[in-house]
């Protein structure tokens, strides 16, 4: 039987309380999703990373939480992030679904869908009555897409009308195994530009296949996609897109997320490592009365509450009404956040010891989902040659 104290009592992960930087109205909403990850999501995790299985019966309860595009209606950054990060704090795969929709696809729609795009996709997009993706990524062509995009764009003009033709391959594609539609990326075949599409998944010449076999977001239906001569009308290219300039805009609000993504993980980590701590029992006593587990501990809680204070921070400049967040700062977070969120989730594993490696104690999960949101929009190392090159003014990316 444990002697230690109940965790209710003991202080929250989040040390300095940058929560209490909400307002009122924000406190209550995350406190909404607290209890319904709590009920919906946290006892079932486990069992559909097992499985590499995606809950699409919770949609429309994800819907009814009311998160999509809160910028619209005048939250903050602050809450739109600890959002994310309570979302992966419970399951990263969810958290990655809902940004791969919310903070590429919608997003997309809401600053270069014209009227009749917005009026035509975005009702049941925001309502999780359709649902989206992202289609950069292409098997050949991960860091280097922005130039080496083998994915082409082609205009035809006929008896009906104009359209596009697209060929190509695209891979990693969070959702794409059951989306409706896809935010794929193209070549223009004639001028070179960049084009985009809201592509319906569901045309001909769109092949889908799930990629299987990974030991990172399993819950996460990631495709390889195939696209040949699929023909795309011209009211679903998006005619504001003519540059991969286009493109960085939208991966830096999604490169913020992944952060907090790093932090929520961290958070996760931190909570299982100190409950397992404070009840395992050995030599007589829990785990955490030794020194060195408390050491341990300490060094999570301390990475995970600076990768938070760097959040805030970054909140803070998208809030702000005379700067915004910089690639280079993004990049600098997203960089140091998942470093020190890999730490993190192996200081964790590490306590847990045999058990740490088995997914019925959560930490395996956390510590394999980790790699993934390492590697995820913009690797470690090209998000650190973005900050040298903004430092030294000499880029050392070709």
């Amino acid at each position: 039987m444990s002697t230690g104290p109940e965790m209710s009592e003991l202080p929250a992960a989040d040390f300095y309380d940058f929560e209490s930087l909400l307002n009122a109205a924000e406190k209550a909403k995350l406190a909404q999703l607290r209890s319904f990850l709590d009920a919906e999501v946290a006892p079932h995790a486990v069992g559909w990373w097992n499985d590499a299985q995606f809950p699409a019966h919770i949609l429309p309860k994800i819907a009814a939480l009311d998160l999509a595009a809160p910028d619209r209606r005048q939250l903050s950054h602050l809450f739109t992030g600890l959002v994310v990060a309570e979302m992966t704090r419970v399951d990263t795969s969810l958290a990655t679904f809902f940004l791969v929709h919310h903070d590429l696809f919608v997003q997309a729609l809401i600053d270069f869908g014209t009227e009749e795009q917005k009026a035509r996709l975005l009702p049941d997009a925001l309502s999780l009555r359709s649902t989206g993706a992202f289609a950069l990524t292409e098997p050949d062509h991960g860091s280097d897409v922005a130039g080496g995009m083998a994915t082409t764009a082609l205009q035809v003009s006929d008896d009906g009308g104009t359209h596009w033709v697209l060929n190509g391959a695209k891979r990693w594609i969070g959702n794409g195994t059951f989306c409706d539609r896809m935010l794929l990326w193209a070549r223009d075949a004639e001028t070179g530009q960049v084009r985009g599409f809201f592509l319906d998944a569901s045309l001909p010449g769109v092949v889908r296949t799930k990629i299987e076999n990974k030991i990172a977001l399993r819950t996460v239906q990631n495709a390889h996609v195939t696209l040949s001569n699929v023909r795309v009308q011209e009211q679903d290219r998006i005619a504001t897109v003519n540059s991969f300039a286009d493109t960085n805009r939208l991966l830096l609000g999604s490169r913020i997320s992944v952060a907090w993504q790093a932090v929520g993980q961290q958070l996760a980590a931190f909570d299982v490592a100190r409950a397992y701590a404070v009840e395992r029992q050995q030599f007589g006593r829990p785990i955490a009365a030794f020194q060195m587990i408390q050491s341990q501990l300490v060094k999570m809680l301390g990475n995970a509450t600076s990768s938070m204070a760097m959040m805030v921070r970054i909140a803070a400049l998208q809030d702000g009404s005379d700067s915004d967040a910089t690639m280079a700062q993004v990049a600098l977070a997203k960089a140091h956040t998942t470093a020190a969120m890999r730490e993190t989730v192996a200081l964790g594993r590490s306590i847990l010891g045999g058990n740490g490696i088995v997914s019925d104690y959560g930490m395996a999960k956390i510590f394999a989902d980790a790699e993934a949101i390492y590697t995820y929009e913009g690797s470690h190392e090209i998000n650190t040659l973005i900050v040298g090159r903004a430092i030294t003014g000499v880029s050392a990316i070709v």
